[in-house]
């Protein structure tokens, strides 16, 4: 067998394990696993959150900001902290290379939910620049791991940079479940990560590509004054009982997405994700996202049924670069690229972006 029966793992994932039954050893592993343990720690986490909900009111100019890629947990959190919580919100989206089906998302949910939206468009030459570098100088894990774990710290930034210049107290993100990956966050990024950490990768810096304007982009605390007050960043998803197909029927339901369609992460996915999962399927030989749909599948939050329909067909369309697939041919266009120039060189980081082990020594600013 190519893949986990019970969970849809490739075979290819490193640790897989497939025994001669075809079931993987993170399944094996989950069905040991005494889960009464991880449910104390999510309701503890619930716990918390729910405080934290209550305990941003009235404190800055907004109760909390709510990053919105269009995507349908970032839709959903929107309503839940507007209408379920009655929270006094300013949705944020970070205008880069975010797909038309997205798009229509934000538009739809941020005008039936009387939410006002800030659009934050960064320098796209940057970013033009930034990929180009990451792609061909990935690490051994592959594009997605090289190219999401320097691109989502960005938009991270962007959006603490905004509470901190408006006073919001909570920074909420619409991170599913194993979204990132637990060395960056469970639930919530530390207050040292936030409040003493500079986010810049060591490789973007050591390259001597970007210019100290373009390094400012990434967060980094200690340009700000000694008392200044930084927000909470959490992840509500990791603590509330989570369904993704659930999720999906909700957010059409309550017309925020239009269509079933764009509530699929497979239609809200950033179009550069297309390529990156080109490139990991040619060297890694398995899907990137793979994992993270494995284990949710694993923990009933997501239809196995729904995936492996979906697995083969997303497969499919990138390797032959068709349908959705053009975006791989898109987005090698606009970083003039080929093939070949995808390339892995270099060891996996110890840690990844915006972690406080991976800090690097800056002195405080003024």
């Amino acid at each position: 067998m190519n893949s986990c029966r019970r969970c849809l793992l490739p075979r290819k994932v490193p640790g897989s394990g497939l025994d001669a039954s075809g079931v993987c050893a993170f399944c094996r592993e989950y069905a040991r696993t005494d889960h009464k343990t991880e449910e104390r720690a999510r309701l503890e986490r619930e716990a918390d959150l729910e405080r934290a909900l209550e305990g941003c009111r009235g404190r800055g100019e907004y109760d909390c900001l709510v990053n919105l890629s269009g995507g349908k947990d970032s839709c959903y959190l929107l309503y839940k902290t507007k209408v379920e919580y009655a929270l006094n919100v300013l949705a944020f989206t970070t205008d880069m290379n975010i797909p038309d089906a997205a798009w229509d998302s934000i538009r739809l949910t941020v005008d039936r939910l009387h939410v006002p939206l800030i659009v934050h468009t960064p320098p796209r030459e940057f970013y033009r620049k930034l990929y180009r570098f990451l792609l061909q100088n990935q690490e051994e894990r592959g594009a997605v791991r090289t190219v999401c774990y320097v691109c989502a710290p960005l938009f991270e930034g962007y959006s603490l940079a905004l509470a901190v210049e408006k006073q919001i107290p909570l920074v909420l993100a619409g991170y599913s479940p194993g979204q990132p990956e637990p060395e960056r966050m469970v639930y919530e990024f530390s207050h040292e990560l936030i409040s003493e950490t500079d986010w810049t990768p060591p490789e973007i810096r050591e390259s001597g590509l970007f210019s100290a304007d373009e390094l400012a982009l990434f967060w980094n605390p200690r340009r700000y004054p000694v008392g200044t007050r930084f927000p909470r960043y959490l992840a509500p998803f990791h603590a509330w009982r989570y369904d993704q197909a659930a999720v999906m029927r909700k957010v059409v339901d309550l017309g925020l997405v239009g269509n079933s369609r764009n509530a699929s992460p497979v239609h809200s996915n950033c179009p550069l994700n297309w390529l990156l999962m080109y490139s990991d399927l040619k060297h890694l030989h398995f899907n990137p996202y793979a994992p993270e749909f494995s284990k949710l599948i694993r923990e009933g939050k997501a239809s196995r049924l729904q995936w492996r329909i979906a697995g083969p067909i997303v497969n499919a369309m990138i390797r032959t670069k068709t349908f959705l697939g053009r975006n791989v041919t898109n987005s090698m266009e606009w970083l003039d690229l080929k093939p070949e120039e995808l390339r892995i060189t270099r060891a996996a980081s110890p840690t990844p972006p915006g972690t406080a082990a991976s800090r690097v020594s800056t002195s405080r600013q003024a």
